[in-house]
């Protein structure tokens, strides 16, 4: 009878906040809508949503209180069963992800793209689904944008037109399609009435969520919204992202020319685009974490993965303008153009970034200690370390747990002084203690999360990407990997001092520095030689 009772409360009070959200949200959508009349009739779905959240909301609720309670603190019963509910819950979201689409498939990508900062199976069960598997819109759906945005149907803009989409995500769909001068382009169309439905489904998203943290106050997330809040507007600008593929490799261009052939963004035909359309020149290559295809292409795997970390380190240390949505699908990987291969007929990669919705910029100051916390981490420099989380908003009392969920490492890792601390093997029992130290330390990383610039948490949201990919690449990380972002962090800070001093006395600093990160890598690398021929001896 409790039970009930407890649950029938949780429904009521979560339908009531419903229905006062119904009608302001629905009023705010119409009047700034360019449709109304559709928008309007678009508004009908409003309380079916509502009432949708409103019950899943509860049942998640209810299944957390219900099935924990009384149950001993640290038990492994708790835990066991707490992990049932994980999984549960997640399938729920799921659900209701799918069932709403829109802004909702988005924060269920969001959701498992967090390794380690949400439980496992929350991140599991959306990355299995999310990425790949998003509703498509119907080809007359597609025919209704392009009429309300060129004026003409697909057929008379192209003389191909396949209807069925090769992919599809949160946002939009991508078709295959060939000009009229015969040039083979990747259309992106935007899912329909996306636009109309967007302050509609944040205003839902954020009664489920803020729902969540009034039942669970050391669950909060409200920092997801407003982070969604802030880029889905640019995301749903289709010539917002033509832009940034644009500047991301004129950046490489003008700041990284060493690596800058090796980076690629699609040609964007800005006559055909619009908003909701993106017109792209179409490239043909396996996704990142493809190990078979891309060694097909005679490519190797580890070329690929130093590559990533290449490119990203040099966005985010030395550019400050970074790609934060770096998961698989959205990286491909061809041979680069102009190689021919060695003698093995090994050839190099060319990294293809793909989907340029959502790029973060870092400002000086942050991106200096970004850059010295990462060099800090690298070289075990505990008082780096601490300095430079305390600056970006861990604090005094959480700065062990950011370095923790920087690297995946406990703190007794971090400041190992061996050259190996903070590379990981991805074997399963590593990965057991990984999720193990993420579900003990939940409400710190919640508070961590609320503390942190939201920039700041999109690095680390694009480090788990990251981390992805080189597992996939590698099964795990690599000492070789860390030395690259040590490299382009530290040199990313000598730039800056560079820029700041011009004295003699400060130029004869600088060189020292730089004399002394020149011999702290070398050694590094020769401790990865001695553990690559002792490797090489134990096979």
């Amino acid at each position: 009878m409790a039970t009930r009772s407890l649950l029938r409360r949780t429904r009521t009070k979560l339908a009531v906040a419903a229905t006062a959200l119904c009608g302001g949200v629905a009023a705010a959508a119409v009047v700034s809508s360019d449709d109304p009349a559709k928008t309007i009739k678009l508004c009908t779905t409003v309380p079916v949503r509502l009432f949708r959240n409103s019950v899943t909301a509860a049942s998640i609720a209810f299944d957390y209180q219900y099935s924990l309670l009384g149950l001993p603190e640290e038990s492994s019963e708790k835990e066991r069963i707490k992990r049932e509910v994980h999984l549960r819950s997640a399938k729920k979201l799921q659900e209701l992800c799918f069932k709403n689409k829109g802004i909702y498939i988005k924060l269920g990508q969001h959701v498992g793209q967090l390794e380690y900062l949400v439980p496992e199976e929350y991140v599991r069960t959306m990355r299995e689904s999310m990425l790949n598997k998003c509703p498509t819109s119907s080809y007359e759906q597609v025919r209704e944008v392009f009429n309300k945005e060129l004026g003409e149907t697909p057929e008379q803009m192209f003389k191909e037109f396949d209807p069925v989409p090769i992919a599809s995500a949160s946002l939009a769909q991508v078709h295959v399609a060939r000009t009229h001068d015969d040039q083979k382009v990747a259309v992106k169309v935007q899912h329909i009435h996306m636009t109309d439905s967007a302050i509609i489904d944040h205003a839902t998203v954020e009664l489920i969520v803020n729902a969540v943290h009034w039942f669970f106050p050391s669950v909060d997330y409200r920092w997801l919204l407003a982070e969604m809040k802030e880029s889905l507007p640019k995301e749903i600008n289709f010539l917002v992202e033509a832009k940034n593929s644009e500047i991301v490799i004129d950046n490489f261009r003008k700041q990284s020319p060493h690596i800058a052939d090796y980076v690629y963004a699609p040609k964007v035909y800005w006559n055909l685009s619009t908003p909701k359309l993106l017109i792209m020149e179409f490239i043909d290559g396996p996704q990142v974490d493809d190990v078979k295809a891309i060694k097909k292409l005679g490519i190797r795997p580890e070329e690929v993965a130093k590559l990533v970390s290449q490119a990203f380190a040099e966005m985010i240390f030395k550019h400050g303008f970074v790609h934060v949505d770096p998961h698989a699908a959205n990286l491909l990987v061809r041979p680069l153009p102009s190689s021919r291969g060695n003698l093995l007929g090994k050839k190099k990669p060319q990294l293809v970034l793909l989907d340029h919705g959502l790029y973060k910029e870092l400002d000086v100051a942050t991106r200096f200690h970004y850059a010295s916390l990462w060099k800090g981490l690298i070289f075990s420099d505990a008082k780096a370390i601490r300095e430079n989380s305390v600056k970006l908003g861990a604090g005094e009392d959480l700065y062990t747990l950011f370095a923790g969920v920087l690297t995946m490492r406990p703190w007794k890792r971090v400041i190992d002084p061996a050259a190996d601390h903070l590379v990981i093997n991805g074997s399963d029992s590593e990965r057991a203690e990984l999720q193990m130290y993420a579900s003990e330390h939940f409400p710190q990383i919640s508070e961590l999360l609320r503390r942190l610039p939201r920039v700041i948490v999109m690095m680390l949201k694009t480090n788990d990407c990251l981390r992805s990919v080189n597992n996939a690449l590698l099964n795990g990380s690599s000492l070789e990997l860390f030395l690259i972002t040590g490299r382009v962090s530290s040199e990313a800070l000598i730039q800056a001092k560079k820029l700041q001093k011009k004295s003699l006395l400060s130029w004869l600093d600088i060189w020292w520095e730089e004399l002394l990160l020149e011999a702290r890598l070398f050694g590094m690398k020769v401790a990865l030689w001695l553990m690559q021929f002792r490797n090489t001896l134990t096979l």
